[in-house]
């Protein structure tokens, strides 16, 4: 039994070392093309500060644009979140129902993150508050 144990610490040491370990900085030519499609197409001007890449489970990249905003893409470059920090996430990346919810409901906010989720997408608007809605851009659920 002890023997088992011992195992079983030892693997999920050495598996948590991997995973602690999979991020490392890269130069941005390692990006997929579609990364830096997207970047070009919503932030263009803005160059990027650096990039991260994960190549544990599955690979996927950490972009820190000079501005601030985060983007994760995952390894073919397709965007999974987008951080603006304290400026709008681009219109065009917000599906328009829920746009118009949130224009609706909190005209005086701005959405400064989106991030796509199995449910749908969850965004948080510049006051804080989490908002969760389904695929079809129905709300789910309001966090604060």
């Amino acid at each position: 039994m002890m023997k088992n144990f011992t195992t079983f610490l030892a693997a999920f040491v050495f598996a948590a070392t991997l995973i602690s370990c999979s991020d490392k900085l890269v130069p941005a030519d390692q990006l997929p093309a579609a990364a830096h499609s997207f970047i070009q197409q919503y932030f263009p001007g803005t160059p990027i500060s650096y990039v991260k890449k994960d190549a544990g489970l599955k690979t996927s990249f950490e972009v820190v644009l000079t501005d601030g905003t985060e983007i994760d893409f995952d390894g073919k470059g397709e965007w999974d979140s987008v951080d603006c920090k304290r400026s709008a996430v681009p219109s065009a990346l917000v599906p328009a129902a829920i746009a118009g919810y949130v224009q609706a409901n909190f005209p005086s906010q701005l959405i400064v993150k989106i991030d796509k989720e199995l449910y749908g997408y969850e965004i948080e608007l510049g006051s804080g508050l989490d908002l969760k809605f389904d695929n079809n851009g129905k709300l789910i659920r309001i966090d604060d």
